[in-house]
């Protein structure tokens, strides 16, 4: 009897200590885990993170690191880290936070457009992706890529057609520019370069007037009669004779794209560039701004019109009047620089 009530002891001693232990990994493994209020949080781990460094980028949001840090061991985790961008529910468990961190590396959404160069380009990227701007600056300016491609340092940006692209975060500067390269091409479908053929111009050329295109007005609508325009310019053989290429020349002879320039003075048609069309009868080498559709589309699908001139119309703002001579033009013309004037619109 003693001996049985001894061994009943020890089982009950057993069970207890049994018990203890599995509500021990049941809270080191299944109770809620998270330090935040909020309904989610966004964590990113670096490419190339070891453990220390996961455990520093979830510090703010894991309560218990000790616990996570057990149970990351224990599912062999931290040595089969993998970067990218997740997203932490609240209330989460350790095992939940573990199995997130393992296989749901969620996509950002990757936006951009009125890019004047492609150092703006780069940052505006490196605010979105891993990547820093100085790596995707010298991915876009890789002349052997370019040269592959048939593209030049001067129109290299007219690649990067503007729009919203899925991206996982720790997508590479070379592969984000080979997605891009990608995206062009699926842009420049067979009705594209059916229609740029029809108007006797290159996809580089059309990226080129659309950029000017692009410059000259912000009203959609309009778009297509500007590109008109400039087309019966360029199939007269004229100087395209456009502000927004003189502003671009200025700019670049100055080294600083931050300045804002709001009328172009007639010293600054002497400027002695390739992107002056007031000087040279050629399209600049390259986009003088990283083009939207509706303008690339405005050139391919010009209105077709008896107008060589336009200048801004100051009851209409953002808006402009078309004259289909200089007689026309230069009525037009004196209208908008007495309204300048006025304004005291000097530069």
């Amino acid at each position: 009897m003693y001996i049985k009530k001894i061994l009943f002891i020890i089982a009950i001693m057993g069970i207890i200590a049994l018990g203890g232990f599995s509500y021990y990994v049941y809270n080191q493994i299944f109770s809620p885990n998270t330090a935040f209020q909020e309904p989610e949080a966004v964590v990113l781990i670096p490419t190339d993170a070891n453990f220390t460094t996961v455990k520093k980028q979830l510090k703010p949001y894991v309560k218990d690191m000790a616990s996570f840090s057990r149970i990351a061991e224990k599912k062999a985790y931290h040595k089969h880290i993998k970067p990218g961008r997740f997203i932490l529910k609240k209330g989460m468990n350790n095992n939940e936070l573990i199995n997130t961190l393992r296989s749901k590396n969620v996509p950002v959404k990757v936006t951009f457009n009125n890019q004047e160069r492609l150092e703006n380009l780069a940052r505006r990227i490196a605010s979105q992706i891993e990547p820093d701007s100085i790596s995707l600056l010298k991915s876009f300016t890789d002349t052997t890529f370019l040269a592959q491609q048939k593209f030049t340092l001067a129109n290299a940006l007219g690649m990067y057609i503007p729009n919203q692209y899925e991206f996982y975060w720790n997508t590479s500067a070379d592969e984000f520019r080979a997605r891009m390269l990608q995206e062009y091409k699926r842009f420049w479908n067979d009705k594209r370069m059916a229609k740029a053929k029809k108007i006797n111009l290159t996809p580089k050329q059309v990226m080129v007037i659309a950029s000017i295109v692009q410059k000259e007005t912000v009203q959609i609508d309009e778009r297509p009669r500007v590109a008109g325009v400039y087309m019966n310019r360029y199939n007269k053989g004229m100087k395209l004779d456009a502000d927004p290429t003189v502003i671009y020349a200025l700019k670049k002879q100055r080294n600083d794209f931050d300045t804002v320039i709001k009328r172009v003075l007639y010293k600054d048609l002497e400027i002695d560039s390739p992107y002056n069309t007031y000087k040279y009868n050629t399209l600049p080498p390259g986009p003088i701004a990283m083009p939207d559709i509706s303008a690339i589309d405005a050139v391919l699908n010009y209105e077709q019109h008896q107008y060589y001139y336009f200048v801004a119309n100051p009851k209409n703002p953002g808006y402009h009047h078309f004259g289909r001579n200089l007689a026309e033009h230069n009525r037009n013309r004196q209208h908008y620089i007495s309204w300048i004037n006025k304004m005291g619109i000097n530069r």
